[in-house]
């Protein structure tokens, strides 16, 4: 996937929290189009290769969930964390890092990670199909910037770089480009 097309539509399966269910498990199952999440405003998302593996929990998440407020104030809507895991490892994995902001997107079969073209095989350390790390910024519903680490691979490969996709770079580029969104975006494109 490329910058200035649009963002993969798929359904990916959540849970939400529903007090009307009880009990000590009151979620419900509700699915989410990622076509209908991004198509408007400014997006962030950023992808790794898993929940609770050392550096998207030491790391990754942490610093996008110290930047969070910096995003907010540079006129990103919302920020996402998306993963290869199904909806429950996703949401004890957010309670674990005590993100409060970023969102967790659970891509549980990996259909929107393999439209993205992200989609890469772990299974030399027991991974099965997980996503290759990368960030993006979307724009109503369009990609207008990517953040991937280099060496993308599917042969079995421990490298696992950890730069591009930082929050710092996301954010510059963020503050560099203000969003052209809804009629600037027409205007520009008559």
């Amino acid at each position: 996937m490329q910058t200035g097309c649009p963002v993969p539509d798929v359904t990916l399966k959540t849970r939400i929290r529903d007090e009307a269910i009880g009990g000590d498990n009151p979620f419900r199952w509700e699915e989410a189009s990622t076509g209908e999440m991004f198509a408007q405003g400014r997006h962030v998302v950023f992808a790794l290769p898993g929940a609770f593996t050392p550096t998207c929990t030491t790391e990754q998440v942490p610093a996008y969930e110290r930047h969070y407020d910096d995003f907010k104030a540079a006129g990103v809507e919302d920020v996402y964390c998306l993963s290869v895991n199904d909806a429950f490892v996703m949401y004890q994995w957010g309670k674990f890092l005590d993100a409060n902001n970023v969102k967790m997107l659970p891509d549980g079969s990996g259909d929107f990670t393999r439209r993205m073209g992200m989609l890469i095989k772990k299974d030399h350390v027991g991974f099965g199909e997980r996503s290759w790390r990368y960030a993006m910024v979307i724009d109503d519903g369009v990609i207008t910037a990517m953040f991937v680490e280099p060496g993308i691979n599917d042969v079995g490969s421990d490298s696992d770089p950890y730069g591009e996709s930082k929050p710092e770079p996301v954010l510059a580029w963020v503050k560099a480009n203000p969003a052209k969104t809804g009629a600037a975006r027409e205007l520009e494109n008559a």
